[in-house]
């Protein structure tokens, strides 16, 4: 089953016969060619003539898209999560089961008033 779809660079592709996840790196009009990305990283090259023979359907890029896609660090994905508030980067750091010097004077003070 032949595609119309044209090649769009950086839209995602799935392979209706294999479910091969792909994307568009790059076309060029001239040369004729399209270049591609499989999900498990491996690069393609084809003609134009090959890409409309494809059976394929244009996706959603997958979830965790960064399967083919070398040095994204974290951060750049957009949703890194954290628990740290504002407020936790003003506090001193402390090792673990010790107590702040203020938590510590409290005590001190509630010992002496009883």
């Amino acid at each position: 089953m032949p595609t119309t779809l044209k090649p769009v660079v950086s839209q995602w592709y799935r392979h209706l016969d294999k479910g091969q996840q792909f994307y568009v790196t790059a076309l060029d009009e001239e040369e004729g060619t399209v270049d591609i990305q499989h999900f498990d990283g491996d690069v393609e090259e084809m003609d134009f003539d090959d890409w409309r023979e494809l059976a394929i359907e244009a996706i959603e890029p997958p979830e965790d898209w960064t399967g083919p896609v070398d040095d994204v660090e974290r951060d750049d994905l957009g949703y890194t999560e954290t628990d740290m508030t504002a407020e936790d980067w003003e506090e001193p750091l402390q090792e673990k089961g010790q107590q702040a010097e203020g938590e510590r004077e409290e005590e001190e003070e509630e010992r002496r008033e009883e």
